[in-house]
């Protein structure tokens, strides 16, 4: 064995800001503490003059865990990032055809039912379903949907009656982030723009020339170079794996528009309405709403799309120019080739409904630097495991996306009527869903730590849209109808608790920026 495939990894380069390179030096720091001895050095070169595209501005539970382990405050989140809590994603109109007048939804909760070690899921299946799922086994659709906050100010940072995550400013994130890494965690940063990225004989990156910079060198280069991807895609030639055969929405709409008045409710949650061919994003930060329109423009014309839009957005708008976003839906053939990882935009997206494209960052840069090479000769080993892994995690986020047009029932476009045809569908979802039909989903279903969405995810769309499974599936599992009717009351009392003692979210948000939140 030669000395140098044991050699030590010295120093990685982060190429490419915003919220997914800033996500992954932090998460690189935070492991591999520069400055100290054994320590790696932790570079961030990131572009002066390319803006980051600043609409991802919505997350999932998983950011508080990464905020807290990373030492981020959550008051400056919400203080520096316009940050509000978010519990659910209201879906409007996504299972019938609209009515004017009358709309239709489900909540997608981040609390999770069965907090009594007892399965109440068959007993609301097999019931006469006079509530939602989401109101029969938990508290939160109702906290929700009362303008409600998920804590109160006594709550310690990062804890709270309901499970919740973040709306918040991309751009500010990203200079919360930028500011952490490198006042607290050793963070490197470099402003240049990249000119040419440089190969080895063996096929490695040996540098990325800068205009102003020099050329930069490193052992390990991570792609942060949103979807141009400089360094996977461009100068590795890794191919683009397009997944729009089956997620038809390639493009989006922007607009950031201000509330009516100081004091308009901020819902503590996502409002995701669908349309005729796609679905609008309505986000309440602290001091404006973020919206947009996801669409195909297969099914429609972007002309056509503005103008839904916009009769959303109503006179507010008037005269006001939206913003177009080209999306490319699918992932790069690999995540990792030779000494390069690609993390963000560079390595995949899928359309934001969920916020996965946070979510997939998040939880990618965390396990490269868990998983991060002993060594220059791991590195082949660690790239193969972490290929497998990543691969595996877009598939079923694919799925899971997949799953909310599969099992609507509108059939007023072409746009639904399409989504809905199991040709369009993966063949995995589709088994599933036929599996589920005779027997419950339950966590055996959902054995990988990488799944992304698990059981309690699936169980509030496809409940929430009325997917109705076969009598049998679930008639060996009502074995104790009166304990169930317990829990059932019990759920309804403590949601009459909630309402009685949580703050609506505007005045906690009010709060938390005037008196902070108690440190962990």
């Amino acid at each position: 064995m030669s000395s140098q495939t044991t050699e030590k990894i010295q120093h990685v380069l982060v190429v490419g800001g915003g919220a997914a390179g800033w996500l992954t030096a932090c998460h690189l720091a935070k492991k591999l503490k520069p400055g100290t001895a054994g320590g790696v050095k932790v570079t961030l070169l990131e572009s002066p003059d390319i803006p980051i595209i600043g609409v991802g501005e919505s997350t999932v539970p998983a950011i508080r865990r990464s905020l807290s382990y990373l030492g981020i405050s959550e008051t400056d989140l919400v203080r520096h990032c316009e940050a509000t809590f978010k519990q659910s994603i209201k879906f409007v109109d996504w299972l019938h055809n609209p009515v004017a007048g009358q709309s239709s939804y489900y909540h997608h909760l981040f609390d999770y039912p069965d907090a009594f070690n007892f399965d109440l899921t068959p007993y609301w299946l097999a019931g006469t379903q006079a509530q939602s799922y989401a109101d029969a086994l938990t508290i939160q659709g109702k906290v929700c949907d009362a303008g409600l906050g998920p804590k109160q100010i006594t709550h310690a940072e990062f804890d709270g009656l309901t499970n919740y995550a973040y709306h918040l400013d991309a751009t500010q994130f990203a200079a919360l982030l930028a500011k952490h890494g490198t006042e607290k965690l050793g963070v490197s940063r470099l402003l240049a723009n990249v000119t040419d990225v440089q190969l080895s004989p063996c096929g490695d990156i040996a540098a990325v020339s800068t205009d102003s910079c020099g050329a930069i060198c490193a052992d390990l280069y991570v792609d942060c170079t949103g979807s141009s991807s400089l360094l996977l895609g461009k100068a590795l030639n890794v191919p683009f794996i397009s997944r729009q055969d089956v997620l038809f929405a390639d493009h989006a709409l922007a607009f950031q528009l201000p509330y009516e008045s100081e004091q308009s409710p901020i819902p503590s949650f996502t409002i995701a309405t669908a349309k005729e061919a796609g679905w609008i994003w309505d986000i309440g930060l602290s001091t404006r709403r973020g919206t947009g329109y996801v669409y195909s423009s297969s099914h429609t014309s972007h002309e056509q799309a503005e103008q839904t839009f916009r009769d959303y957005l109503g006179p507010a708008v008037a005269g006001k120019d939206v913003r177009r976003i080209a999306m490319q839906v699918g992932y790069r053939q690999c995540a990792w080739k030779q000494n390069c990882v690609a993390i963000g935009l560079s390595q995949g997206f899928v359309e934001p409904l969920e916020a996965t494209g946070l979510l997939v960052f998040d939880a990618t840069a965390r396990m490269l630097a868990d998983q991060f090479p002993a060594s220059v000769g791991a590195i082949a080993g660690v790239a193969k495991r972490f290929n497998q892994k990543v691969q595996y995690s877009w598939d079923k986020v694919i799925d899971f996306i997949k799953l909310h047009y599969f099992l609507s029932k509108r059939d007023d476009s072409p746009f639904w009527l399409d989504n809905r045809d199991p040709a369009y569908a993966p063949d995995s979802l589709v088994e599933q869903l036929a599996f589920w039909q005779q027997q419950l989903p339950s966590h055996y279903d959902f054995p990988s730590r990488f799944e992304i969405f698990n059981l309690d995810n699936y169980q509030y769309v496809m409940y929430g849209m009325n997917f109705q499974p076969e009598a049998s599936a679930m008639s060996h599992q009502l074995t104790d109808p009166n304990q169930a009717q317990l829990y059932f009351n019990r759920v309804q009392q403590q949601q009459q608790h909630a309402l009685a003692m949580l703050p609506t979210h505007r005045a906690l948000i009010e709060k938390i920026k005037q008196f902070g939140l108690q440190k962990v």
